[in-house]
């Protein structure tokens, strides 16, 4: 992922592979590694063999958990490709690696559609700005329907989705696909895997739908060009030169998704994917998040985002997008988010689990640092020059979400103990969106994650790599505690008990604020009612207090504490008695100002056959969730709804008892709300 001389590179596109679990992205990424040669052998996802998925718990679970990088050659072009997972417990990954991809190419179940985690993913791509392309996957499956599909992307995504291809035959028949713009057809007539595709005349039963659908094409295309524009409107007909430009133009814009069409476990499609990335993605600097991004000029000053932390046998390698400037071994890097300046040390090439080592990143690179020990997820590089410090550049931060669910682990012997805290610290600089804590009452450690299979992998990365042998609790929800009106206490702390004394009077109000807005300090100080020096202690001791709320015990969000006003003594004030008097005044606040306790609410989706949707239904209400909406997906009927996490527990096993075995489920987390009564009750008694 990177040049090694300063001459002219060729095209660079760095994408990433994004989708629902099980809609066919590792094995559409283990085609790609096929059809450019990156491989001789194409390693299935139910064999274990994959090459990006090469953890052994992605291989024995057969789901992709860590995204994985990789790079590939096509039509003169070199493919930054990063693999990410489709299970919604690890989108961290798929999170931090659309915060440094250019493109993507988002894989659809031709059954199945538009799914939960691929609309998550699709909003995550919508806000890092990164243009896509549609490869609808499986239509050689019973049920599958292509241009369904391209109509759930219009109505549940709000895009305009724009096939360049339509099928050929269908399920059990899918052979090929009629290319709009060139106007013709593509034949795979065996399926073997590397056998060329046969290029042959649109067949006559599809030549009146290939015409309106690439008239659909061509006015989608003109209208990015009022040259091509007026032009067609006098009658010219845009020549597919002019239309690949067009679809290009439109797709940076994000004017538009092209789609295609394919079945990738029988190897058909991947080829035109492949040309699609080239002509359509952008190469980096360009697209719809270019204008928030430095430049992509080699030549100027270094600027770096950090966006993975991976321990291994090379030891922890940091990977990075350049987005400006060049990097070698031996460089000294300015993290602009810490203040604190690191050495590279090697830099290393990825394929997958494999590493080459190379002496030169330039912009526009993905690749793996070597000797950065303090750089974590999301944090900014540049170059260690005055200039650099003088101003230093601090990229978009990655967005981390809240864990929802918490599990209580404790060592099983005195030296798990002791190598415990170290392997938690390893795993938390790897995923950012696990948490450690102590539990203030009990003195045990709690892990908290998104989700149990999330908390389940890390437990047993304890196990398996750090050598750490671990009792776990069952799982528990990750509540939390809000306020719901204002409260304002004035507190003196004050203690004398011979040599120096503790003096510090707060005053200090708490207000409620939107849900997801966290916790805020203010201070409203003035005229040296505090010294200044002592400020920072109000606020520890405020964000200290809040960790342990006043109902149960979580954590307090969601409200602002304001200091008002205060008094202190010139020999007896300090730091310390400042943060104590803080955590006394923001505890009795607390309780004055009507706390609620939160729950976590998850967005769920049951796809149930017809005959047990009363029963479904059902079984959802009395989980407390409600129902949102319901639609016909070929012959399931799809119920979505919100439900408390503490009531989908154990949901797996009723579903199946209640349907038979037909049924299936996903969930992820949407929102907290304020729980009923009758839950904060009984969290007061446990």
């Amino acid at each position: 992922m990177n040049a090694n001389s300063n001459s002219k590179r060729r095209p660079l596109r760095n994408i990433g592979i994004i989708a629902h679990v099980d809609a066919g992205k590792t094995t559409t990424t283990e085609r790609i590694l096929f059809y450019t040669g990156g491989k001789h052998r194409i390693g299935e996802v139910h064999d274990g063999n994959t090459t990006m998925d090469f953890d052994p718990q992605e291989r024995a679970r057969g789901i992709t958990i860590s995204s994985a990088a990789t790079t590939v050659y096509w039509q003169g072009a070199q493919i930054n490709l990063i693999d990410t997972p489709g299970h919604i417990d690890f989108n961290i990954e798929v999170n931090r690696s659309l915060r440094v991809l250019d493109g993507a190419v988002v894989v659809f179940d031709g059954v199945a559609g538009v799914e939960p985690q691929t609309e998550t993913n699709w909003r995550l791509a919508d806000k890092y700005g990164v243009p896509r392309l549609a490869f609808i996957n499986k239509l050689d499956r019973v049920g599958a329907d292509y241009l369904r599909v391209v109509q759930m992307l219009q109505e549940r995504l709000g895009v305009r989705a724009l096939p360049l291809q339509l099928p050929i035959g269908a399920e059990d028949t899918f052979r090929g696909v009629v290319e709009l713009v060139e106007q013709r057809a593509l034949l795979w007539t065996s399926g073997v895997a590397g056998e060329p595709f046969e290029v042959a005349p649109i067949p006559v039963a599809l030549r009146e739908a290939a015409a309106h659908w690439r008239a659909r094409l061509v006015e989608a295309v003109v209208e990015q060009d009022d040259a091509l524009l007026q032009g067609w409107l006098n009658g010219d007909e845009p020549s597919a030169e002019q239309l690949h430009a067009g679809l290009r133009r439109g797709t940076l814009a994000g004017a538009f998704v092209p789609v295609l069409a394919g079945a990738a476990f029988k190897n058909r499609g991947i080829e035109p994917l492949l040309d699609a990335v080239v002509a359509y993605l952008p190469a980096p600097g360009e697209g719809q998040s270019g204008a928030d991004q430095p430049e992509a000029d080699p030549d100027g000053p270094l600027a770096a985002l950090a966006f993975k932390v991976v321990t291994d046998e090379h030891g922890t390698l940091t990977f990075v997008r350049l987005y400006r400037g060049r990097l070698r071994p031996g460089d000294t890097v300015l993290n602009t988010s810490t203040g604190r300046t690191e050495r590279v040390a090697r830099l290393y090439e990825v394929h997958a689990d494999k590493h080459e080592e190379r002496t030169l990143l330039q912009a526009g690179d993905i690749a793996a640092i070597v000797g950065l020990k303090d750089t974590l997820t999301g944090q900014t590089l540049t170059g260690n020059a005055a200039a650099d410090r003088r101003h230093p550049l601090v990229l978009e931060q990655i967005v981390v979400p809240e864990p929802v669910i918490d599990v209580a682990i404790e060592p099983k012997t005195q030296a798990d103990q002791q190598q415990l805290g170290k392997a938690l610290h390893a795993l938390v600089r790897e995923d950012p969106s696990l948490r450690v804590r102590q539990d203030a009452e009990s003195g045990q450690t709690i892990l908290s994650g998104m989700g149990e299979l999330q908390l389940e992998v890390t437990v047993e990365k304890l196990r398996a790599r750090h050598h750490v042998s671990v009792a776990v609790g069952r799982p528990q929800v990750a509540y939390r505690e809000t306020i719901s009106k204002i409260a304002e206490v004035t507190h003196l702390h004050k203690k004398q008990s011979g040599g120096p004394g503790q003096f510090a009077e707060v005053r200090l109000r708490l207000a409620p604020l939107a849900r997801g807005e966290g916790l805020r300090f203010v201070s409203s100080i003035v005229g040296g009612a505090i010294p200044r020096e002592y400020i920072p202690a109000v606020e520890a001791g405020v964000r200290r207090a809040a960790e342990a709320g006043v109902i149960a015990g979580f954590p307090l969000v969601d409200l602002e504490a304001t200091l008002l006003d205060g008094s202190f003594h010139e020999r007896d004030s300090s730091t310390l008695a400042f943060e104590l008097a803080a955590v006394a005044a923001f505890r009795e606040a607390a309780g004055r100002a009507a706390p609620q306790l939160l729950e976590p609410v998850m967005a769920v989706e049951v796809i149930t056959p017809p005959e047990y949707l009363g029963d479904a239904i059902g079984d959802l209400r009395r989980r407390r969730g409600s129902v949102r909406g319901q639609q016909l997906r070929g012959s399931a009927v799809v119920v979505d709804a919100h439900v408390p996490l503490k009531e989908m527990f154990g949901y797996i096993g009723q579903l199946r008892a209640l349907s038979s075995g037909r049924a299936q489920y996903s969930m992820q987390f949407d929102h907290y709300a304020v729980a009923p009564t009758s839950v904060s009750a009984q969290l007061r008694a446990a």
